[in-house]
């Protein structure tokens, strides 16, 4: 067995998705969740433990878990195979370098990371961090908490550069890692961030892919500035503290969205570990994406000032636009997330989400303090201002209910709310649901199929009785029979798909993942009973054939041949018998 073989035999396919998808339980060997990899509001993505395979009907995208972090990761096969041994603990095999030059560049960039990793967390631990210690310390946080979130220091002196020199790294590699940049008086590097309070971005699986800073020098600008884009790092797929958040946010079921890295800090220090923040971009909707493949529940908690309140708002259409159920968090005395756990406690920021209004209740409150409410034209005005958001809620009643709510809160009359709706009405289109299995091939090929599929011991028992029934009495799915006896032990279903046409492999798509056949039994027993009642079938069908040749050879006065086929038709029938 090779390695990719034994790999994809070792792991849970539900466990790996599960790590970047909420899957629910669709039937006994069945799950479903919102598709990674399109937008979708249905679920029409489907893992099936037992053929350790995934299809979305949406998008189209299927395979197996290495496929699943391939694609999810923008990894290469071989980056995917590495990572998923690492994570479940599979020794590697002995290979000695990365094969394509994408691949290559990306190890380095990752290694390069964590060069720059140590080198910022001894800066930050000796005398020259001294001013970034004491900022952080300003800002309350305990050094067990800077320890595990990694906190470091850019000095002004080329650190990274010099280390990656030390390593050995290329000209190429050097400017490729995001982390320096070339000098524009001659030859040579220099470090990209300087006089800065650094800290470590991770892909959602944990991986070190970038850096933020912050500027520590009085008028330095920007204030925070992020690594450049990279082979291993894009902005708008990255929230900060995601790897470390995503299962407290699936456990508590929300997740609580801020503004900035230390109000992460400082919430998850206080023991809201479901915290998590936009990396030094504006919130892009794949980044909404990430976080409802977790929970569809987010609270939304910005800085109060001005900037704060208008990136709350562009998140909000945002998050509406994913089907998110969303509460605006405003805190007392004007102060940022993690001021004021420091000065409130836990407990109160608890009462504070719990208190927290719906987002078309904080959009009201902002609409009244826009417009002028005692006027017609300023009601009219806020109506404007709140319809697009309302629109965007899929429930019909629910959106029903907040018109009303509205209506009342503005003092506008409801006719009027209706008549609004009916000129910005949007189409919902439905994803059409999964398709069902073809209605032309018979249940019990479509039973039999599935235990194949599943089952081992009946995929050995039934081998040369099954090879006999393809060969001489084919059934309308012969070509997916075929492909299953000749992809070997242990089975894999992207052996069999490698084996059949295009039409062929929808079909099998369609078959093996139906819900309609959905059994606890697809095991031997099954299978040797749908085999027997398809055998049957076929010698029926077989003995029918020969009648009818028959009646033609005897109207056609064929007496030898009609005499013949006779004799054939009876031994049929008595081995039938």
């Amino acid at each position: 067995m090779d390695f990719a073989s034994q790999l994809k035999a070792s792991i849970d396919i539900v466990r790996v998705v599960g790590e970047y998808v909420r899957l629910q339980k669709a039937g006994p060997n069945s799950y479903k969740g919102l598709c990674p990899f399109h937008t979708e509001k249905t679920p029409s993505f489907h893992v099936r433990p037992t053929h350790q395979w995934f299809h979305c009907f949406g998008c189209g995208k299927k395979g197996s878990a290495i496929d699943f972090v391939m694609e999810i990761e923008a990894l290469s096969f071989w980056e995917a195979c590495v990572q998923l041994a690492e994570r479940y603990g599979i020794p590697l095999p002995k290979r000695n370098e990365p094969s394509d030059a994408d691949t290559k560049k990306r190890a380095g960039a990752y290694e390069a990371q964590e060069i720059a990793f140590k080198a910022y967390r001894a800066a930050y631990q000796s005398q020259a961090g001294e001013q970034a210690r004491a900022y952080v310390a300003r800002r309350g946080v305990s050094a067990q908490l800077q320890e595990e979130f990694g906190l470091g220091y850019a000095a002004g002196n080329n650190l990274v550069t010099r280390a990656l020199e030390r390593a050995g790294f290329s000209p190429q590699q050097m400017e490729d890692s995001g982390l320096v940049l070339p000098s524009q008086h001659g030859p040579g590097f220099y470090d990209f961030f300087r006089n800065r309070l650094m800290f470590p971005l991770h892909s959602e699986t944990g991986k070190l892919i970038a850096f933020a800073g912050r500027a520590l020098a009085e008028g330095d600008e920007p204030k925070y500035m992020n690594s450049p884009e990279t082979a291993i790092y894009r902005k708008s797929a990255v929230l900060y503290n995601l790897h470390r958040a995503r299962k407290p946010i699936r456990d508590k079921g929300y997740s609580i969205l801020v503004e900035g890295y230390m109000d992460v800090i400082g919430l998850h220090g206080a023991g809201f570990h479901n915290a998590v923040a936009p990396c030094g971009t504006a919130f892009k909707t794949s980044q909404v994406q990430m976080l409802h493949r977790h929970s569809e529940n987010v609270v939304v908690n910005f800085d109060p000032d001005a900037a704060g309140i208008a990136a709350a708002e562009r998140a909000i259409q945002l998050l509406l636009d994913e089907s998110m159920r969303i509460k605006v968090l405003e805190l007392e005395g004007g102060l940022d997330p993690d001021e004021f756990v420091n000065a409130n406690g836990a407990e109160a920021y608890v009462e504070a989400i719990r208190r927290a209004p719906r987002y078309f209740h904080w959009l009201a409150g902002r609409a009244r303090s826009k417009f002028d409410m005692t006027s017609g034209e300023g009601r009219m005005a806020g109506l404007q201002f709140l319809i697009p958001a309302i629109q965007r809620i899929p429930d019909k009643l629910e959106r029903a209910a907040i018109a009303e709510d509205v209506a009342a809160y503005l003092g506008v009359d409801r006719s009027l709310v209706l008549d609004q709706f009916r000129k910005m009405a949007v189409s919902r289109a439905t994803p059409a649901p999964p398709p069902q299995p073809e209605a032309g091939i018979p249940a019990n090929e479509r039973l039999l199929l599935r235990c194949l599929l599943r089952s081992a011991e009946a995929r050995d028992q039934l081998c040369e009785r099954l090879a006999v029934l393809v060969d001489e009495q084919p059934p309308q799915a012969a070509a997916i029979f075929r492909a299953i006896l000749a992809a070997g032990e242990p089975l894999d279903f992207a052996a069999v798909e490698s084996r059949l046409s295009d039409s062929d492999r929808t079909l099998l798509t369609r078959l093996a993942f139906a819900d309609e056949m959905e059994h606890e039994d697809l095991g031997l027993s099954q299978a040797q009973a749908c085999l027997s009642r398809m055998e049957a079938s076929g010698q029926e069908s077989q003995r029918t054939r020969l009648k009818q040749r028959i009646r033609d050879a005897e109207r056609e006065g064929r007496l030898e041949e009609a005499m013949a086929l006779m004799e054939e038709l009876n031994r049929s029938s008595r081995s039938a018998g």
